[in-house]
């Protein structure tokens, strides 16, 4: 089989030359469309159920909410393993699915099942689906640099403007903030003044559930003109609140402000974030959708952060504080530079001991066409261009430079024989 693929080559040299461009040329084109990240994902195929129940303990989580949502997530098809974390006030399990399940349909399976799961959860309790990424899809981190602006506005902005601009970045699954205070209303009630005034608690916050709200009319026509009615009782600020009447102290209404202080403060805080000991700093983490180009989410990301800094108020810029792109170009040009190194010193060596230019050009021909060959392949089975693809690519190449110099060294001693007969005949 081997000495007529050899044949073929010898007496097709066009055939071989046109499938050798054909074959540089696809893998010129599987570069540049490969996804090249620096970190490996090997990070099982999994979708994450997140379900907040704010203020129960650890065992009320599991109880009420982990384990119905594990025995019935485990009849999804095609699924390995099914893992439950409770904790105070938050639910966390993971549907672990097969290795070549796709991970959209996998989300899709899981949203059917959580359909009919939802009916054995306590009341006004919504499981949620996590992002579409993995655990290395945190690829790029910033902070605002906001001198003179306080974190409860600084973290407004970036919930409010920079991650909705973000988020709409081609390749980015999620844009998670950290830093700063989340700004809330917050009612502080004196019980004994709830007790003076005969309020029940839960009197208290139905009043302010209930008065929270738009409330829908019609329409009625009077004197040939249509009317809407309406209600508009969204609460805009603390006075809002405040005059909320929550009950009667004999003919008198009792307000919010009778039994308790409202104020706007900021949420509670699990940690702070800190750059270069210097205080704290509100920012965003982009976390790319799986199976992207990193490097390419990265320069979009890139992009849109320099059209949304026009948008923001004086004297606030974005700083980066983690750039995976770095790491990625320094791997990139480590392949290219170890490329380049082994060509040339395979030329000197091939030059050398043969003393033949035209052995060496035949070695650095196979040399390209090799890595493109090892890149159609990345392409053909999904594998992005990262540290170890690219490591192993660059270790191929010793391989595939010994066996040229093999091969060549083979060939030209052979046909040098060939041609020492040859003259010895004619001389005969």
């Amino acid at each position: 089989m081997v000495e007529k693929l050899i044949q073929f080559a010898v007496h097709n040299k066009f055939v071989v030359l046109t499938l050798s461009f054909f074959l540089f040329g696809w893998g010129i084109y599987s570069v540049q469309t490969n996804p090249i990240d620096a970190i490996p994902d090997l990070s099982e195929n999994q979708v994450i159920v997140f379900t907040e129940w704010m203020g129960r303990s650890p065992q009320l989580i599991e109880d009420q909410i982990t384990y119905p949502l594990v025995s019935n997530l485990q009849g999804i098809p095609k699924i390995k393993n099914v893992r439950g974390t409770s904790m105070f006030g938050m639910s966390f399990v993971y549907v672990i699915f097969e290795d070549n399940v796709d991970v959209y349909w996998a989300r899709t399976r899981v949203m059917e099942r959580l359909n009919y799961a939802q009916r054995l959860l306590p009341q006004g309790v919504t499981p949620s689906l996590g992002p579409d990424g993995t655990g290395v899809g945190h690829i790029f981190w910033y902070h605002l640099e906001a001198p003179g602006m306080d974190l409860g506005e600084q973290r407004a902005l970036q919930d409010w403007y920079v991650k909705f601009a973000l988020q709409t970045v081609k390749g980015v699954s999620e844009v998670a903030s950290f830093g700063g205070f989340g700004k809330q209303y917050q009612i502080n009630i004196d019980p004994y003044k709830l007790n003076y005034f005969n309020v029940p608690l839960m009197d208290v916050l139905n009043a302010v559930r209930k008065n929270n709200n738009d409330v829908g009319g019609r329409k009625f026509e009077m004197s040939d003109m249509a009317y809407i009615v309406r209600g508009l009782g969204y609460i805009k600020n603390t006075k809002d609140i405040e005059d909320i009447p929550i009950g009667n102290y004999g003919s008198v209404p009792v307000r919010i402000k009778d039994v308790a202080s409202v104020q706007m403060g900021g949420e509670l805080r699990l940690g702070i974030f800190d750059v270069d000991g210097e205080g704290e700093v509100v920012g965003g983490i982009v976390v790319m959708r799986y199976g992207e180009n990193a490097d390419a989410v990265i320069k979009d990301v890139k992009l849109k952060m320099k059209e949304v800094e026009k948008g923001l108020p004086p004297n606030v810029k974005f700083k980066v504080s983690y750039d995976r792109s770095e790491l990625i170009e320094a791997a990139v040009e480590s392949v290219k530079g170890t490329l380049i190194e082994e060509m040339i010193t395979v030329s000197i060596v091939v030059i050398i001991f043969l003393l033949h230019w035209r052995s060496a050009v035949i070695i650095l021909i196979q040399l390209p066409i090799s890595v493109a060959i090892g890149f159609i392949l990345l392409n053909a089975f999904g594998i992005s261009s990262n540290i170890m693809s690219l490591t192993g690519i660059a270790l191929a190449i010793g391989v595939v430079v010994d066996d040229g110099i093999v091969m060549v060294e083979n060939a030209y001693r052979h046909l040098s024989e060939a041609q020492l007969e040859k003259e010895k005949n004619e001389s005969l």
